[in-house]
């Protein structure tokens, strides 16, 4: 234990040292956290939209009120159809909404009437969301229109009811809750991984290796007390991102911050011991940062941190099984927004256990081999 002390000390003061090293570590993770809260947002509003009214009527009137009083569209032009299509092709306006001639005529004398909706399909997920805000909102338009103002008869008129609901979880619907507790996993993850590799790797770079494995310091002795010191920085640095969490973005701690340190402590061992085995194949710092950028962006975009896992491909969804990212990600939502416990956590902490034990022993016996 005296070794490993000394090791430590000798490293946190030769991480304290490097005046490069020390804002990578304290002051970048609490920018991306406040900038990507705000930015990895996936709520679309204030659509551009052209409006063509050829009927120029009361209803078609109401029908751009609605539209435009939702909060989802705000009128870039009331233009006829050349200029809004120029306007969808020089990507001004997201989406044409076209008013034919006796729209007003057509519904009061036939109970029926079509518009037109071109949307610009360039972001299909944009696109998607714009065309179904739409046509959610034509759809209240058009049962409003049937049921109050053409004052149909009860046998002409769509069968009402009434339907109740509440969100659970995350009532208000807020984007930063969902997102906060996935990007705190991202920072953790980046510092677990990417400085563990990078410090062993600098001991190659600068030759001290060799002078480190003819001295009695035995290897799980340097393993550990190279790996030690970023295990506490990263559960440091989560600690501080869920204060700051808290504290600009009211996230909800529903569940015991106990069982996410605990399972942030087994993670950080899966991800110190991918750190390792990289630094076992590399020769310098830029190659492992390479390495480590390669592995790390392939789990964290399948972890479902953006993109929900289930919407994936079937071949896709078997890989995230072994996404330790994955995993994290899932737990830390469940217990800060469900206030999930042992049991609901159980399985992913077995699991990322397994992961630990492997990917360590991989990691040391090759070490052992190279070094």
């Amino acid at each position: 234990m005296r070794t490993i002390f000394f090791i430590l000390q000798k490293e946190f003061l030769q991480i304290f040292r490097n005046k490069s090293m020390l804002p990578i570590i304290f002051v970048v993770p609490v920018v991306q956290l406040l900038v990507l809260a705000f930015a990895a947002n996936y709520e679309i509003r204030n659509l551009s939209i052209d409006i063509v009214d050829h009927d120029g009527g009361n209803w078609s009137q109401q029908l751009k009120g609605k539209l435009l009083s939702s909060g989802y569209f705000q009128l870039h032009a009331q233009t006829g159809d050349e200029a809004a299509f120029d306007d969808l092709e020089t990507n001004k306006a997201d989406l044409i909404l076209t008013i034919p001639r006796h729209f007003e005529r057509d519904l009061v004398r036939d109970g029926d009437a079509k518009v037109q909706l071109l949307v610009n399909a360039i972001n299909g997920s944009k696109a998607g969301l714009a065309a179904g805000y739409a046509q959610s909102i034509i759809g209240d338009f058009n049962r409003r229109i049937r049921l109050d103002w053409l004052a149909l008869d009860e046998d002409d008129a769509p069968s009402h009811f009434d339907m109740s609901f509440r969100y659970w979880f995350n009532p208000r619907l807020n984007y930063k809750h969902f997102m906060v507790p996935g990007i705190l996993v991202v920072l953790v993850t980046l510092i677990g991984a990417f400085l563990s590799g990078m410090n062993i790797v600098k001991e190659k770079e600068i030759g001290t290796i060799e002078q480190l494995n003819v001295t009695p310091i035995r290897k799980h002795h340097f393993i550990i007390g190279k790996l030690l010191p970023f295990w506490i920085i990263a559960l440091f640095e989560l600690a501080f991102g869920l204060l700051v969490g808290k504290l600009v973005f009211s996230l909800p701690f529903e569940g015991s911050i106990g069982w996410v340190f605990l399972f942030a402590a087994v993670y950080l061992v899966v991800m110190l011991g991918l750190g390792l085995l990289i630094s076992t194949f590399t020769e310098t710092q830029q190659q492992s940062m390479f390495v480590t950028w390669f592995f790390l962006i392939i789990c964290i975009l399948m972890s479902g941190l953006f993109t929900p896992i289930e919407s994936m491909p079937g071949w896709a969804q078997r890989i995230t099984q072994f996404n330790p990212v994955a995993y994290f990600v899932k737990v830390m939502r469940m217990v800060m927004l469900k206030g999930s416990g042992w049991e609901d956590i159980r399985m992913d902490l077995g699991i990322m256990v397994v992961f630990a034990v492997g990917l360590n022993a991989v990691a040391i016996w090759n070490y052992r081999k190279t070094v």
